[in-house]
């Protein structure tokens, strides 16, 4: 795993010059690739790289890679899971390798296929590769979006990262807030791609790639997740189909010429992953708050009965806490999932042991995991009344107060999934919204966001229109963008087998029935895991990292911590804070579980002082951003 950036063109600043640029660029994303670093200088571009060293660790693996005549420059994050067939058909056409890389493929793939390379890879990939001859630059992000991407065009000149951070130490680099993005990360809780919070900074998105010429850029999308189920499927093909597809996808993803780890929770996801390593390492992470909030217990007890070798940890209100700053530095963008702070902390642990690590994420949006997915059941027999009645019946219970049973149901159940689902994770109300929101702010429906995946899902039920909108925007936009920094944050690859393009070819045939039932989620997909598992843990339900942020937020230390921040002049800029204060004291006074909401501004307003007010976010360390 690693980092890339570059730009193209010169440097304007006559006290600069484009290595002295390239190499500030590249420092700031050390974390990404501590083992070693490398720079192409050419006419037209310059390329930077930051190398974690997993295949072929000697220094012939280091970067860039060039093909024969090296007239292609290539500069490459992630991991080619089937390099060594590619490789071999490349040898066979001719090619000669001078590595034992899998980033070696890329070069002569691409020069042998230009992008029809990318529909024959399988693995997780942000990479870029310089044409000496045409003078073009050629991005590509893998199939879900595992590897992040970033661009920007300032005053002519192209500028890519891994991270904004890199894009944000080019000289002369305007860097503007981008007040659209409040709008919807407080919708969402985090910022859909392409957009981001710094104005005309670009995430290229999941399975497209990118071309630059002649200082003109133009996007193609190379693959597209579709669901097309087999009805006829029985659930014995659909158990064997998904244990054999899985088996493959984790032999795949261990490929490593250093140890390969395992995060282990409670949940079926990450523990049907770790029955693959018997005698290896996992690692979980709780915090001392009853088992609600600890998994590591449930962790422990399973890697005995499998023999693996667990490490945990359990996180003090301290230490999460006095980790929020460098934890939104490395964000990048504000992200408001209180479990990316637990995510830093066990990919901590897990970084003093070895150097990669396989995780469960994915496994919900393929195989229909989320409670979330139980809702067109649930509403399956109310909907069956007049339209006209339910819109009625939805028109009383806006107006009945908070606390009514059953509001929730009736103004949802007069909608349709396009109307009431804009992701697994739902914050402020348009209502809301206006209310909390300064004037002159924007503030739009977050259905203008979820409108285009919708319209290519039409046809589809209700069920899997959910799961294709959360594979496209919540697991592109908050569950891998956290996957991927607060792992590199910790210089330690982060690897999901369930993430896989062979493995979603399965998913895509099972039908809704053995996804999501009345009864349970993920059904066939638990079945299989039940063939290595024990039955209390296969059939558990999800809690992922779950963070006491309600418990919290009741304490008057903390509660004090985030009143302050609410009465700001941070705040002051973008929120009614009398507001934000009446919301912070009723979840206080137990009126109202309002945690999530709360966490939302304050994790906002910590990222906006770290990268527009100066703030520290890590005193005696690295320097916050200019």
């Amino acid at each position: 795993m690693c980092g890339i950036c570059g730009f193209t063109g010169e440097v304007l600043d006559e006290n600069e010059n484009r290595e002295a640029v390239l190499r500030r660029m590249t420092d700031v994303i050390t974390h990404r690739g501590p083992d070693s670093s490398g720079f192409y200088l050419g006419d037209g571009i310059a390329m930077g790289f930051r190398r974690l060293s997993i295949i072929d660790i000697t220094e012939s693996g280091d970067q860039p890679i060039y093909n024969e005549d090296k007239t292609l420059v290539l500069t490459f994050n992630g991991e080619i899971y089937n390099y060594r067939p590619l490789r071999e058909e490349l040898l066979a056409k001719g090619h000669t390798f001078r590595t034992q890389t899998d980033s070696e493929v890329l070069v002569h793939g691409f020069e042998e296929w230009g992008p029809g390379l990318l529909n024959r890879l399988r693995g997780m990939f942000g990479f870029a590769i310089w044409n000496t001859k045409e003078k073009s630059l050629f991005l590509a992000r893998d199939f879900f979006g595992i590897k992040p991407l970033h661009y920007s065009m300032q005053d002519g000149r192209f500028l890519y990262g891994s991270e904004i951070k890199s894009l944000l130490a080019f000289p002369g680099f305007r860097k503007k807030f981008n007040a659209r993005a409040l709008d919807r990360y407080i919708s969402f809780e985090y910022m859909p791609p392409p957009e981001t919070f710094f104005e005309d900074v670009f995430l290229l998105p999941p399975a497209h790639y990118l071309v630059l010429k002649d200082g003109k850029i133009e996007i193609t999308r190379y693959w597209e997740p579709k669901f097309r189920p087999e009805e006829g499927m029985t659930e014995e093909e659909a158990v064997q189909a998904i244990a054999d597809v899985f088996e493959d996808s984790v032999a795949a993803h261990k490929i490593s010429d250093v140890e390969v780890g395992c995060f282990l929770s409670s949940g079926v996801d990450s523990s049907y992953v770790s029955t693959y390593f018997a005698g290896q390492k996992t690692f979980t992470v709780g915090f001392d708050y009853g088992e609600r909030y600890n998994e590591i217990d449930f962790a422990k007890d399973l890697s005995e009965k499998i023999g693996l070798e667990h490490h945990y940890k359990v996180i003090s209100p301290e230490e999460y806490w006095g980790n929020i700053r460098k934890v939104q530095y490395h964000m990048d963008q504000p992200v408001a999932d209180a479990s990316c702070i637990a995510l830093y902390f066990v990919s901590k642990i897990a970084s003093e042991y070895v150097k990669v690590v396989l995780s469960g994420e994915g496994a919900d949006e393929l195989f229909g995991g989320y409670n979330i997915y139980h809702e067109p059941d649930d509403l399956a027999a109310y909907q069956k009344l007049p339209l006209f009645l339910r819109r009625a019946a939805a028109a009383v219970a806006k107006a009945l107060p908070f606390s009514f049973r059953g509001k929730s149901f009736l103004i949802r159940g007069a909608q349709t999934i396009e109307e009431n689902f804009i992701g697994n994770c739902s914050m402020f109300t348009m209502e809301e919204k206006r209310r909390l929101l300064k004037p002159g702010l924007p503030c739009t429906r977050p259905q203008e966001v979820t409108k285009p995946v919708y319209d290519r899902a039409q046809g589809l039920d209700d069920v899997t229109k959910m799961q294709l909108l959360d594979i496209n925007v919540w697991l592109a936009g908050d569950i891998l963008l956290k996957a991927d920094r607060m792992s590199m944050a910790n210089s330690l690859e982060l690897r999901v087998p369930f993430l896989d393009k062979e493995v979603f070819a399965v998913a895509s045939r099972i039908p809704r029935r053995l996804r999501v039932n009345r009864e349970n989620t993920k059904v066939a997909m638990r079945k299989a895991a039940l063939r290595r598992l024990p039955p209390a843990t296969a059939q558990k339900k999800k809690l992922g990292f779950p963070v006491p942020t309600r418990v919290w937020l009741r304490e008057d230390r903390y509660y004090n911590i985030v009143r302050q921040a609410f009465e700001s002049e941070t705040a002051a800029q973008f929120f009614q804070t009398k507001e934000l204060v009446a919301l912070l004291d009723e979840h206080r006074a137990g009126r109202r579980d309002n945690n999530r909401k709360i966490w939302t501004i304050y994790v906002f307003l910590i990222w906006y002082d770290i990268y527009f007010n100066g703030a520290t976010h890590e005193p005696g360390r690295n320097p916050p951003i200019a």
